[in-house]
C-alpha cells in the first residue's frame, strides 16, 4: 500500500506517492529524477547522500522518506545549475577538490548548511562540518580549501 508525502524539494512544492518503508535517497533519485544526490553505503556513514531536510544535513539513506512530511528538503540541484554553478561549486572545482566527484554532492551540502549558519568558519570548524563525508580520492586539503575560497569571498549564493 502507498502512503502519500507532500514536501517541498528545491523550494517546489511535490506530492508523491511512495511505499512506507522507502528511504528519501531512494524518493529523491527515483520518484523524482534528482541523480545528484548520490548513493554511497547505505548505512549513514559516507555521506554521499547528505541532503538538507529542514536546513540541515542529513544522510537521506538514513531518512524514512515519511519523516519529510511537511518538510523542506534542498538537493545539489536546489543550490546550483550548470550555467549559474553555486560558489561552492565552481570554487570546487577550481581548487581541484573534486576527482571522481561521486562524494562531491554531499560535501557541498553540508558545506552549504555551515556556511549558511557560519559565514566565516574557522578550518576546525569547516573539518566537523564535513565529518560525516568521506572522499577517497582528493584527500581534504583542496577540499576544505575550497570551502574556505568560498567563506572568504563572502559568498554562500
Amino acid at each position: 500500500m502507498k502512503e502519500t508525502l507532500y514536501m517541498t524539494v528545491n523550494e517546489k512544492k511535490v506530492t508523491v506517492e511512495v511505499d512506507p518503508a522507502a528511504m528519501l535517497v531512494d524518493v529523491l533519485r527515483e520518484k523524482l529524477g534528482l541523480l545528484g544526490t548520490k548513493i554511497g553505503c547505505r548505512e549513514g556513514e559516507c555521506g554521499a547522500c547528505t541532503v538538507l531536510l529542514d536546513d540541515k544535513p542529513v544522510n537521506s539513506c538514513m531518512v524514512p522518506a515519511m519523516k519529510a512530511q511537511g518538510c523542506s528538503i534542498k538537493t545539489i540541484e536546489g543550490i546550483g545549475t550548470k550555467d549559474h554553478p553555486h560558489a561552492l561549486q565552481k570554487n570546487f572545482a577550481e581548487e581541484g577538490a573534486v576527482q571522481c566527484g561521486y562524494c562531491t554532492p554531499g560535501f557541498i551540502m553540508s558545506a552549504y548548511a555551515l556556511l549558511s549558519e557560519k559565514p566565516n568558519p574557522s578550518d576546525q570548524e569547516i573539518r566537523e562540518a564535513i565529518s560525516g563525508n568521506l572522499c577517497r580520492c582528493t584527500g581534504y586539503t583542496r577540499i576544505i580549501g575550497a570551502i574556505r575560497k568560498t567563506s572568504n569571498q563572502g559568498r554562500n549564493k
